[in-house]
């Protein structure tokens, strides 16, 4: 059975593992230490836990974490990839590599759906590589429509 619950502060480690996970680069990806804190990228981690940051994660009944969605608010000044306006967070979602075609992404998705409206927001964001034909058909079967490109990738908005 899958659990989505609230991330709590001891899962942070496993958070940037996600992060990570999240970037679509299929071959010599830069590890992790330094890819995430390349300057374009370290936004999405440093000091999470700030206003308006949201995670969630899956877990199956042995408490084993299997993956998480997130979402984070920018600004004007600090622009994500997806970045829409100050008021619609961006989403970032990653499966471990086990639990993947086990129906946690589609949960995870539902379940920060539903915590955004919530929270008040009256859409999300996202940012695709639109080479990740697996990731772009399932955030068009849930419900996200192109927005525009934001250098190589395509930014996704999904209305509340």
């Amino acid at each position: 059975m899958i659990t989505i619950r609230t991330l709590v502060d001891g899962e942070i480690e496993f958070l940037t593992d996600m992060m990570y996970e999240s970037i679509h680069i299929p071959n010599d990806k830069p590890a992790k230490e330094i890819l995430l804190n390349q300057p374009g990228l370290k936004k999405y981690n440093e000091g999470w836990g700030r206003k308006g940051d949201r995670a969630l994660i899956a877990v199956n009944d042995k408490n084993e974490a299997l993956g998480a969605v997130w979402y984070r608010l920018f600004n004007e000044q600090n622009k994500g990839y997806g970045y829409i306006d100050s008021f619609t967070p961006e989403l970032g979602i990653a499966i471990s590599k086990a639990a993947r075609g086990m129906g946690v992404g589609t949960k995870l998705m539902n379940a920060i759906i539903q915590q955004a409206e919530e929270d008040g927001f009256k859409a999300l964001s996202l940012s695709v590589d639109p080479t990740n034909l697996e990731a772009v058909h399932v955030y068009k079967k849930i419900g996200f429509k192109d927005y525009g490109m934001s250098g190589t990738s395509i930014t996704m908005v999904y209305q509340l």
